[in-house]
């Protein structure tokens, strides 16, 4: 309801969604803090107590890892913005549809000539804003694109990671993903 979201948008629904994406943030990522364990070991020669890093599960927790936080979760938020976008292009043709419609009685009985304002499509005031999500949107995409396409290439195909079979080539696209987030980071601070 784009054109309706300070009522959409409340303060204490603001903080619940936060809430809720915080925790849901926290709880995707669980997962990774379940491959680490710390045990106590005894040197044999020192017979002294120590702890040691060890890690378990590694390979299936980075697996489960790539297809809920580096593929799932990217999909999703891209689907999301992109169906956004369209109900809001959408609901702004709708809402100058009906602007249209009660303005041109007016501005027909008013004025003699042909009514511009009913031929035009949205206002240009509708169209900034459309212009200005969708550069969102798109800035968004392209800068994620990179890391998706690595996503989705290491659930295909898990040698393309580090130290395996495409280990340069993985490092290419992992920079280049790097260096994406960074300009969308940079480049939206300036669109907004």
């Amino acid at each position: 309801m784009p054109l309706k979201f300070k009522y959409v948008s409340t303060r204490s629904r603001t903080v619940k969604w936060v809430m809720f994406l915080v925790v849901l943030a926290v709880m995707l990522r669980l997962l990774e803090f379940t491959v680490n364990r710390i045990p106590w070991e005894t040197d044999p020669e020192t017979n002294i107590f120590s702890m040691r890093l060890l890690e378990v599960n590694r390979e299936s927790m980075v697996r489960i890892n790539d297809v809920l936080n580096r593929a799932f979760v990217v999909y999703i938020t891209c689907a999301a913005m992109v169906t956004c976008v369209c109900v809001l292009a959408f609901k702004l043709y709708q809402a100058s549809k009906i602007r249209r419609s009660c303005t041109s009685g007016f501005s027909r009985s008013s004025n003699k000539g042909p009514n511009k304002a009913a031929d035009q499509g949205l206002s240009a005031g509708d169209l900034q804003v459309v212009k200005s999500v969708v550069l969102v949107g798109v800035i968004y995409i392209l800068s994620q694109l990179p890391f998706m396409l690595v996503s989705t290439a290491r659930l295909v195909k898990p040698s393309f990671d580090h130290g395996k079979l495409y280990s340069l080539l993985f490092g290419i696209f992992a920079r280049v993903s790097s260096t994406c987030n960074y300009l969308n980071t940079s480049l939206i601070f300036f669109v907004y």
